[in-house]
């Protein structure tokens, strides 16, 4: 009997693995494959780029389905390998989560926050996320930090574990490659607000399951049940982002904050509905509570992802044993 990266045994070890791989290692500063992808991607647009939805459609459907490909190809080359399979996974695993590097950079800005040291802050804060660092202070700094790190929980470990139970180890990559497209030209600046859009609107499909996924285990994983219920179920419509809105509003609710507003992005301002308007603002003390909670989160999801490719597994089974039967049954 043949086994590949769809065993529920293999996908486990070799997603545990992995998983502990982030926490012993985080993302390497040079040669890494999710960056050597963008470089791939950056290329292609260089050569696509036409400010058009077509145009940025097939940049979408070669490189995402590229890097999805490129995986399906080397998982079945692994198959009849159980060692292979498990390596495999694992290096996978390893190179899509980027759990551990989040929480550094976290805590990096949260430790120049506490110091009071506010331009480290600010020059540290875009390598969470696009905001133009130099129109926050302090208390906006701290918020745009717990908002990254709730979103990211889902974008960098939780969706990446559930395409991981749902496809094996091209669900794991073609999520990663998806979602890295969307940061690279799915945002509305001049140039990609037409040609990002196949990968916005790919990276709210495929991200959709994993963002859900993220508020449930925030609401059981975090220090206030009840209050993350009560916010995501009133305020996660109210977010412009279908995937970020359920996320950051169960986050707000687990730690008992206020998150939205007022937002800049390289002189674009976004004035965003609040998120547990009832709530404290945040203080620089929460990063520390959000990258805790975000950890809590990242460990359950792994265990519901392991459980949720047995469950896979066990249902094709069924469906091949259920066709066999009825073939004997009928003769073909």
């Amino acid at each position: 009997m043949r086994t590949g990266t769809s065993g529920p045994v293999g996908f486990a070890c070799g997603a545990t693995l992995g998983f502990v791989a982030d926490l012993a290692l985080a993302d390497p500063r040079r040669g890494h494959p999710v960056a050597a992808f963008g470089r791939a991607a950056h290329a292609v647009e260089l050569r696509l780029w036409a400010d058009h939805r077509g145009r940025g459609t097939l940049h979408t459907l070669l490189c995402a389905g590229g890097a999805a490909a490129g995986a399906a190809l080397l998982a079945r080359g692994v198959r009849g390998s159980r060692r292979a399979d498990v390596a495999l996974t694992a290096a996978a695993t390893w190179a899509v989560l980027g759990g551990t590097s989040l929480g550094r950079e976290a805590r990096a800005i949260g430790g120049a926050l506490a110091a009071g040291d506010l331009e480290v802050a600010r020059e540290r804060l875009p390598h969470l996320c696009g905001r133009d660092p130099q129109a926050l202070d302090g208390q906006q700094i701290a918020r745009a930090v717990v908002e990254s790190v709730a979103e990211n929980t889902s974008d960098a470990v939780v969706g990446a574990l559930v395409w991981g139970a749902l496809a094996g180890v091209p669900g794991l990559v073609g999520f990663r490659a998806v979602n890295t497209l969307d940061a690279m030209v799915g945002h509305k600046s001049p140039r990609h607000r037409r040609f990002g859009w196949a990968s916005a609107r790919l990276d709210d499909v495929v991200g959709w399951p994993g963002a859900r996924l993220t508020a449930a285990l925030a609401v059981l994983a975090g220090p206030d049940p009840r209050g993350a219920l009560r916010v995501a179920r009133r305020d996660a419509s109210r977010h412009p982002s279908p995937n970020a809105g359920p996320v950051e509003a169960a986050f707000a609710g687990a730690l008992g904050v206020r998150l939205g507003g007022t937002l800049a992005y390289a002189g674009r301002v976004e004035h965003r509905p609040v998120l547990g308007a009832e709530n404290r603002p945040v203080a620089t003390a929460d990063i520390e509570r959000a990258v805790r909670l975000s950890r809590r989160v990242s460990l359950l999801a792994l265990g519901t992802a392991v459980a949720g490719r047995w469950v896979v597994s066990r249902g094709r089974r069924v469906g091949r044993f259920g066709a066999g039967s009825m073939t004997r049954r009928t003769g073909g």
